[in-house]
């Protein structure tokens, strides 16, 4: 994999796992794990998987470190 694409890893209360959503493939893009790990391994094979079957691929987000807050 040779992108820049996100993966958002949060634990769910009500799914009692963490779950790995794939923000630039839309709000369906969910996988999840028992462990932080394997939330990030099923979301980095789903990414694959989406970076195959995704045309036109979105673009990916970045992080702008000129319009970042500081509390």
């Amino acid at each position: 994999m040779n992108a820049h694409y996100s993966i958002l890893i949060q634990w769910s209360e009500a799914d009692q796992a963490y779950i790995a959503s794939l923000p630039e493939f839309g709000p369906y893009a969910l996988t999840h794990g028992a462990t932080y790990e394997e939330a990030l391994k099923n979301g980095q094979e789903a990414l694959d998987l989406l970076m195959e079957e995704t045309l036109p691929l979105p673009r990916p987000q970045t992080f702008d470190v000129t319009h970042r807050k500081v509390a």
